[in-house]
């Protein structure tokens, strides 16, 4: 991964936006979902309206439109979903989360080829979700975008290519990303196995290690 990460932090000549460029990073701001923060406590964030109370607020705080963070953090948003209490209990999140209004425009952040897309539309999952595949420098990596809109599968082909900063896919809404407030949910696959379309986007503590190196953090892309 040590490559890799190198790799990503010479691609970073600048922050990337992967949202609508008619969003400014300015309008941009950081935000804390995770299970010690006692401003959440009156909210329950496993219902998406609850939980698009508390982004509004921290929106409406910062004068923003994206609220965005979430790499490696613990949260309690997926307790109601039965995915995750399957053995081991899954709450760590392995991407970065850009909250904002469902049918945002999702951006391309680097040139790639389309690996797989799939509506993964069982309850707690990611709903449509598309994996983009990039080789730089020698190196391939994977790119997950869920939560997206159903238009976003439409017109889609494995192979079809994608230059940085097009247009990939809208956000979706909670009827359609599988109830979870509209945003997107980004990260970076180093090996993707034998997924299609999908792969894991929490783990629990008894697997961060391994998730931690395979699914570095997406701001080293980005650099917001």
């Amino acid at each position: 991964m040590v490559d890799l990460v190198s790799c990503l932090k010479g691609l970073a000549q600048g922050p990337i936006q992967i949202l609508d460029i008619a969003i400014p990073l300015k309008a941009y701001c950081k935000i804390d979902l995770s299970s010690n923060n006692p401003d959440l406590k009156a909210y329950d964030i496993t219902d998406p309206s609850s939980c698009q109370d508390y982004i509004d607020i921290v929106l409406r705080k910062n004068r923003a439109k994206v609220a965005y963070g979430g790499y490696l953090e613990e949260r309690n948003l997926y307790t109601n979903a039965e995915r995750f209490s399957e053995g081991t209990t899954r709450n760590i999140h392995l991407g970065m989360d850009f909250w904002c209004k469902a049918g945002t425009k999702v951006l391309v952040p680097l040139d790639g080829e389309l690996h797989s897309f799939k509506n993964n539309d069982d309850s707690g999952n990611y709903g449509p979700t598309i994996i983009l595949k990039h080789e730089v420098e020698q190196l391939c990596f994977y790119t997950l975008y869920g939560h997206l809109s159903l238009d976003s599968l439409q017109q889609l082909a494995v192979g079809k290519r994608f230059k940085k900063g097009e247009s990939l896919a809208t956000l979706g809404s909670p009827d359609i990303n599988v109830n979870y407030a509209p945003h997107l949910h980004f990260q970076l696959i180093i090996v993707i196995e034998d997924y299609y379309g999908d792969y894991p986007g929490v783990c629990s503590s008894t697997t961060i290690d391994f998730y931690k190196n395979n699914c570095p953090d997406p701001n080293l892309l980005l650099s917001i």
